[in-house]
């Protein structure tokens, strides 16, 4: 029989992080024969929206979604017959084509299979004499915030995959970049028809996690203290649970709604290195709240323990983001949830990004990938800017761009990117006018 304690997710995890055959074949012994639930016959079959995995995934009790356990970031750089700076041939998009379609006829779409998306750069689009059409925003990353100096991620492209089994992530690396390409002949009982690395060769590897006692057990590195405070039930290492369903946009709703790339959307990944010495030494549970939600919440009471009891909503409403100046001019300190929240809704009220962040301990150090969904990038630049807070810090000599603004004393934007996720009809290598595409 498999073991199935916390144990064996930690061997999961650490073996996701270390890569190559040999964590393979540690992830199999933890598992045992236990069997990973098979795919599509017709991988035509599945939504056109790459992105769109929320039907496919666990509900808790309050009906938010329930990501992966185990997620795994691929940075990659085209490497086909069109040459690095040259543009994808249609050989190119039939193996990219099969590759993908092995991983979907391979493992179901669900958290206990693989769900995954691909998406491309601006750097990607650059190659070809066309431009995007307009109903694509896809600017180049640039740094965001008056704070940090991050390193622009400009490969490729970006393929993210995520399982509560690291074991199929780690077959799916294995089977479709092998070293010359002699890697496994099937994947899950499946043959493989296509392998990644003919196309593709990885540039960076970034490996996260998310749910309760993951956090916990992995706290050991760089950014933590020694003592372990971060608490059991948390699923992330600030301590508070985060993807309430009401604050976050529906896939639809991020969706490009005209063009050739309807469907797909736009993504803002960023990975941020976490200082949680102080978040644990300085502050109480009170003042976490005050600085990850916000004074008013914090005040009323209303976050209990990891923030379980919130139900499928952070409590952030209208009249306390509407309010952050106020609030702010009180209390000398402004929360980060309250101060995005006012650039994260459209003139309806509705949130417009959907947010799928998850915890790392690559580099030793604790961590954040932070993946961005929405129509535009400029959407989520809005939504930043407003996280920023630089109105709030002028106004408010007690609050500066670091201290009592949010969360900043203690996250640190190391790199950022982003991708135009298309629509599963146009994603292996599509040209900007999503013409001449396999």
């Amino acid at each position: 029989m498999p073991d199935t304690s916390a144990s064996r997710r930690d061997v999961l995890k650490a073996a996701l992080a270390t890569g190559g055959a040999a964590a393979l074949s540690a992830c199999l012994e933890a598992v045992g024969d236990e069997p990973i639930p098979k795919g599509v016959d017709d991988p035509k079959t599945l939504p056109d929206r790459q992105f769109a995995w929320n039907d496919s995934l666990d509900r808790d009790e309050a009906g938010n979604v329930v990501l992966p356990e185990h997620h795994l970031f691929l940075y990659l750089t085209y490497d086909g017959e069109g040459g690095s700076d040259g543009t994808p041939t249609d050989a190119d998009r039939e193996r990219l084509t099969a590759a993908l379609r092995t991983i979907e006829r391979a493992y179901e779409r669900s958290n206990r299979g693989v769900v995954f998306d691909l998406g491309y750069s601006p750097a990607y689009f650059d190659r070809f004499e066309a431009s995007l059409p307009a109903s694509v925003d896809l600017p180049p990353p640039q740094g965001l915030t008056p704070v940090d100096t991050p390193t622009l991620d400009e490969q490729d492209a970006l393929l993210q995959l995520a399982s509560d089994r690291s074991d199929a992530l780690l077959a799916v690396e294995e089977a479709l970049f092998a070293d010359g390409g002699d890697g496994p002949e099937t994947l899950n009982g499946v043959a493989v028809r296509g392998r990644l690395g003919d196309v593709f060769r990885i540039d960076d590897r970034r490996t996260g996690f998310i749910g309760p006692g993951l956090p916990a057990a992995n706290q050991g590195v760089g950014g933590i203290p020694e003592d372990g405070p971060v608490p059991e039930a948390a699923p992330l290492f600030m301590g508070f649970k985060a993807g309430f369903a009401a604050n976050q946009a529906s896939e639809a709703s991020v969706a490009v709604e005209d063009g050739p790339f309807a469907g797909g959307t736009t993504k803002h990944v960023a990975r941020i290195r976490q200082q949680l010495d102080k978040w644990y030494t300085e502050n109480s549970h009170k003042e976490m709240v005050k600085k990850l939600f916000s004074p008013q919440l914090a005040e009323s009471g209303a976050v209990e323990g990891v923030g379980k009891n919130l139900g499928d909503d952070s409590g952030i409403t209208g009249d306390i983001y509407e309010a952050t100046d106020e609030t702010a001019d009180e209390f000398g300190v402004v929360g980060h949830a309250e101060k995005a929240a006012r650039g994260n809704r459209d003139s309806e009220g509705n949130v417009r990004t959907l947010r799928r962040h998850v915890e790392s301990t690559d580099n030793d150090n604790a961590s954040l990938h932070f993946p961005s969904y929405q129509q535009a990038i400029s959407e989520f630049e809005a939504v930043q800017e407003a996280m920023n807070g630089t109105d709030i810090v002028a106004d408010n000599p007690e609050i500066d761009p670091r201290v009592k603004n949010g969360i900043f004393r203690y996250i640190f934007v190391e790199n950022r990117g982003n991708f135009l996720i298309p629509p599963r009809s146009l994603r292996a290598f599509p040209t900007p006018t999503g013409a001449d595409t396999a």
